[in-house]
């Protein structure tokens, strides 16, 4: 059996989920290859050997933690000193026979550059260029990720041997940077056999989100646009799901007409109950949020940016909007919470654009063939 060394920001940390890590090793398991993952994050958990930081899963995923220095929102970066050292010795433990490293520009990502120095061969994966295409929404973090960027972010790119986006990118912009010739797209995909929806009961038109309360999620505008709404449509359910640092003004404005759920594990029962889902962001790769959504048959309404532009086709398979615009936002909520046929509509053309592009089935022959030349 293969392994796959997967160096990730974080695996399942309350404050940052890591669901493309997460998901991606789940698929490469189902490929047949052994997963071992070297993050930040906690190691206190009562899975993980306080003496090494080391959480054996299964026979096929290992989980590697350094604990991390986390500055929180509007940043939302976490610091770990020692974690190139952390990587080494996993190359050494578990010999991998592929180095995959996920997201560009955290803490993790610059291993890749001593790792390259050393001879190994490193395979990047981003559904985002943070401070080039994708932004924060305040101007200090802005110039902070712009200059990390276009200074050691660069050379991580640069310096990988192969990367894969996982929605297109603007080939000018890939190009001007010098990777358009070793980039190439593969989606993360989801299984859209487990995420199926049940059967409808009756129940209220109920609205959600999911995702962390950070400012670029944009998640004040929808419970703007969706509290709106509920003006005229008092029986309308608004949920959000996701996790919230305690005391968040948004929590504390909203309470009596939102329900927050907080961090929960159950989000395909929540998505079964769901007929509008909304993705708000500022800016976005490519969301699991959204892919799950989509499969699961909720009418999707999504900012128009990044790979949300890529997941759907505006009026077929989903609503799109300009990031920030409220007033479009919520004319769209209204707009399907009015016309029920329009909802059912966009929701199975939703659920089969995930089942034709981002199958696993699909995804997974696409990552066993590049997996296949990078052993070669």
């Amino acid at each position: 059996m293969k392994t796959i060394l997967l160096i990730s920001p974080y695996w399942k940390e309350p404050h940052r989920w890591m669901v493309s890590s997460v998901k991606l090793a789940e698929l490469w398991q189902k490929l047949g290859y052994r997963v071992v993952v070297a993050c930040m994050g906690s190691t206190s958990s009562p899975q993980v050997s306080s003496a090494s930081g080391v959480e054996r899963v299964s026979n096929t995923l290992t989980l590697y933690r350094k604990k991390d220095f986390f500055l929180p929102d509007p940043l939302n970066f976490g610091i770990a000193p020692g974690f190139t050292g952390l990587v080494r010795r996993i190359i050494s433990e578990e010999k991998p026979d592929l180095i995959v490293v996920n997201k560009v520009l955290f803490w993790t990502s610059f291993s890749l550059l001593a790792l390259r120095l050393t001879g190994h061969r490193v395979l990047l994966l981003t559904d985002a260029f943070v401070g080039m295409t994708w932004w924060p929404r305040t101007l200090l973090p802005k110039i902070i990720m712009g200059i990390g960027a276009w200074t050691i972010g660069w050379l991580v790119l640069l310096f990988a041997d192969r990367i894969v986006t996982y929605f297109p990118q603007n080939p000018h912009f890939l190009r001007r940077i010098g990777i358009a010739g070793k980039t190439q797209v593969i989606p993360t995909g989801i299984d859209a056999e487990e995420w199926r929806r049940g059967a409808d009961t009756a129940r209220p038109v109920t609205i959600t989100y999911t995702g962390r309360l950070e400012s670029v999620k944009g998640v004040d505008d929808f419970l703007a646009a969706a509290v709106e709404n509920k003006k005229n449509y008092p029986e309308m359910r608004i949920r959000v799901v996701g996790w919230y640092k305690p005391g968040h003004s948004l929590v504390s404005e909203y309470r009596d007409q939102v329900e927050f759920l907080g961090l929960r594990d159950d989000i395909k029962p929540l998505l079964s109950e769901t007929d509008i889902f909304v993705l708000p962001s500022y800016s976005e790769g490519l969301s699991n949020s959204l892919m799950e959504a989509m499969s699961m048959g909720c009418a999707c309404i999504a900012s128009d940016i990044g790979g949300n532009r890529f997941l759907v086709q505006n009026g077929v398979s989903g609503f799109l909007f300009p990031p920030g615009d409220r007033a479009a936002l919520a004319s769209h909520i209204r707009r399907l919470v009015e016309d029920p046929a329009k909802r059912r509509a966009i929701a199975s053309a939703a659920r089969e654009r995930i089942e034709k592009e981002f199958d696993w089935r699909v995804v997974g022959r696409r990552y066993e063939e590049l997996f296949t030349s990078l052993l070669a």
